[in-house]
């Protein structure tokens, strides 16, 4: 076994991978992308729109929160607070849990599974 000046690296062997860079592009998902806007274009459809950056009333109450997530974030030097920091935020606002059903959303529906008899009156 003999090694190349002693590194035990070799030198590359292809001779075009020293001479000229080589393309980072693939084609297929180039190809895959433009196609992709163009649906975009012709469908109307606008990417990141996000509804909450858009402008509307907010409640009072939503207002307060806002601020109070706002004046965190500077204090704390944190952009992406985590949950249990939000957490702490709505507990300085006076929020606290009250019953298991606070939440008003409504329950999405599940389809039927079919492995299990569905009861009959």
């Amino acid at each position: 076994m003999s090694e190349a000046s002693g590194t035990g690296r070799n030198a590359p062997t292809n001779p075009e991978a020293t001479s000229e860079p080589q393309e980072w592009t693939n084609p297929r998902a180039s190809a895959q992308a433009a196609r992709a806007a163009s649906a975009r274009q012709i469908s109307g459809r606008r990417r990141f729109v996000d509804p909450t950056t858009c402008e509307r009333d907010y409640s009072e109450a939503e207002v307060e929160f806002m601020k109070a997530m706002q004046e965190y974030k500077q204090k704390s030097g944190r952009m992406f607070p985590t949950w249990s920091e939000v957490l702490e935020v709505l507990k300085s606002l006076g929020y606290e849990k009250t019953g298991p059903a606070d939440i008003e959303s409504p329950a999405p529906e599940s389809p039927p599974n079919p492995s299990k008899p569905t009861p009959t009156a």
